[in-house]
């Protein structure tokens, strides 16, 4: 098998995040993504043994336990996808020479602020990369142990931390608002957490300019030369009160599948500690972009304006 015939390997394929960048890469490079009735990722021979027939030139994980709520009664599956399996695909990318690219979250810090260029509204900066991470909950924990395995086996990599992710497919805040808007007559968001959504296809675009960049021959030493972990987002923040009442007044009340009669539902803003949850969120979870921006030349557009387009686009 030739270089050129040697595809990418993703993990996660029908994600969110996975299902868009597979549909982003296969256009110009081969892509197997194996379902998981192929390969049990929590099986480490299972996964070695896909690895050992497909002959990867590029593994991309963005396999990940990603219900934070269930997570903290749920750990041990957690950490083993979140966690073990990563360090194992980041042993596996070593011996084999290829590099070895892994989705994060925004959920590995605490919520307290970083040291970043952006201020949120409430005074606080932006996490940049080099911050302490130190997670509220079993998710966030499983991520970041997840991270760590990666750099402990240091093949060539890139950890992309990203936020706040949604689109039209699966589970996710847009879907779940947009649900609640037909159904209820008001709503009431928590308005004293503060993030930046992130659109699943626009974090494809990103990575898969990112393997065009940084591997137009999909060769490890094209990524280690600037190997490391990097924050994927959009650009701006606010808080998920707000990104709730976007959503809704975008809402069409003429669409077949709004209830007849119906007007749009008022969102009511309410703190954290009137929904409380098993899990703790941060208060603050903006990432600062700028290492992104200056080491690849990428920069991601606004939430409103990812917002505005996804909700035009089709599904995905």
């Amino acid at each position: 098998m030739s270089e050129q015939e040697q595809p990418i390997v993703l993990f996660g394929g029908t994600g969110q995040v996975g299902r868009e960048t597979r549909l982003q890469i296969a256009p110009w490079w081969p892509v197997l993504a194996p379902p998981r009735t192929e390969v049990d990722l929590y099986d480490p021979d299972s996964v070695r043994a896909f690895l050992r027939l497909s002959k990867p030139s590029l593994i991309v994980n963005a396999a990940a336990y990603t219900d934070v709520e269930r997570a903290e009664e749920d750990e041990e599956r957690a950490m083993d996808l979140n966690a073990e399996f990563p360090g194992l695909l980041a042993q596996e990318a070593r011996a084999r020479g290829i590099a070895l690219i892994h989705f994060s979250t925004d959920y590995v810090f605490d919520g307290a602020g970083g040291t970043g260029r952006r201020l949120t509204p409430d005074g606080r900066r932006a996490y940049r990369e080099t911050d302490r991470a130190a997670p509220l909950n079993v998710y966030g924990r499983s991520k970041l142990r997840g991270e760590l395995a990666v750099g402990a086996a240091d093949p060539a990599y890139l950890i992309l931390r990203t936020s706040w992710v949604y689109g039209r497919r699966g589970r996710n805040f847009l879907l779940t608002m947009q649900r609640l808007a037909r159904e209820r007559d008001a709503l009431s968001v928590v308005a004293d957490q503060i993030g930046t959504p992130t659109w699943s296809r626009a974090i494809a675009r990103a990575t898969n300019e990112l393997v065009r960049k940084t591997a137009a021959h999909l060769t490890a030493d094209a990524i280690a030369e600037r190997a490391g972990t990097y924050h994927l987002a959009a650009g701006g923040e606010v808080s998920w009160h707000g990104f709730a009442e976007a959503i809704v007044a975008a809402m069409d009340t003429g669409a077949r599948d709004w209830p007849a009669g119906k007007a749009l539902p008022p969102v009511k803003a309410i703190a954290t500690a009137d929904y409380p949850t098993k899990a703790q969120r941060p208060a603050v979870s903006v990432l600062d972009t700028r290492a992104m921006q200056e080491t690849f030349s990428l920069i991601m557009p606004e939430w409103r304006d990812q917002l505005r387009e996804c909700l035009t686009s089709g599904p995905g």
